[in-house]
């Protein structure tokens, strides 16, 4: 009974703005270390995750003006490039931890009980994450086959290293964080910030902005991708309305048995 009981944590438990400040500074070292190790992989790493990217384009130079070579034009584009790719695998590979560090962060200002969420936010947010990239991935080929056409056959379609691979990899990366959406809606119903009567009422304004949000964050700027990663968020955001009302009729039973 004791452990269902929503228990406010004690006084002397709070932090200073000092002791937040100092605490935040240790998470974020430790999360640099984190994207430096797991950069130092994504080195290793970096040919097969190439080859991996490439398929998109590979799979569009049926036709006669997509190339699938990339043109290199600067001697040091391929040290840079492989460098960025290097950090950018370090941060996937790092994610979990570096989701860890922000629960760790943030619990203490949660109840007792709700502290006991640590795994599955920290599971539930690498999988969303992880979801998020691989919808991206497979979102680039009708992506780029809409922006080829819409140039027209009149155009031949080579691409730098850079230009191709950074813009699947923002890709990647603007899914990936657009898919945590229904974390943090969560949470902030954990914390008491927001209510999922709240959410339901905001419902057609929080659709606005979804898509703006979606519209901002998507690199390439075409609908394709903009329906790809919004019409996802729009179904997290009532995910989070049931989610929330079922965690605020857990915490009324327990505080009645109480």
């Amino acid at each position: 009974m004791a452990d269902t009981v929503r228990e406010a944590p004690p006084e002397d438990g709070r932090m200073a703005l000092m002791d937040h400040l100092i605490e935040l500074r240790s998470r974020i070292i430790k999360c640099a270390i984190a994207i430096a190790i797991g950069s130092a992989l994504g080195w290793i790493l970096y040919q097969p995750v190439f080859n991996i990217l490439m398929g998109p384009l590979e799979r569009l130079s049926d036709d006669p003006n997509v190339s699938d070579k990339l043109q290199v034009l600067d001697p040091l584009e391929g040290f840079m490039l492989r460098l960025k790719m290097s950090a950018y695998i370090g941060i996937g590979v790092a994610m979990p931890y570096l989701l860890w560090q922000v629960w760790r962060f943030i619990s203490p200002g949660l109840y007792q009980n709700e502290r006991r969420y640590a795994s599955a936010f920290v599971v539930s947010a690498s999988f969303l994450f992880m979801f998020g990239a691989a919808v991206a991935y497979y979102t680039l080929e009708p992506a780029l086959s809409f922006l080829q056409s819409v140039g027209g056959d009149n155009l031949v379609y080579q691409y730098s290293p850079t230009k191709y691979l950074m813009l699947i990899v923002y890709m990647m990366l603007a899914f990936g964080l657009g898919f945590e959406f229904p974390i943090v809606l969560v949470a902030l119903q954990l914390v008491g910030v927001l209510t999922p009567k709240q959410l339901r009422q905001f419902r057609r304004f929080g659709i606005v902005i979804i898509f703006v949000v979606a519209a901002v964050i998507t690199p390439s700027a075409d609908p394709i991708s903009l329906f790809a990663l919004a019409i996802p968020m729009m179904v997290f955001y009532e995910v989070s309305i049931i989610i929330g009302t079922l965690v605020a009729r857990r915490r009324t039973a327990a505080e009645l048995n109480s």
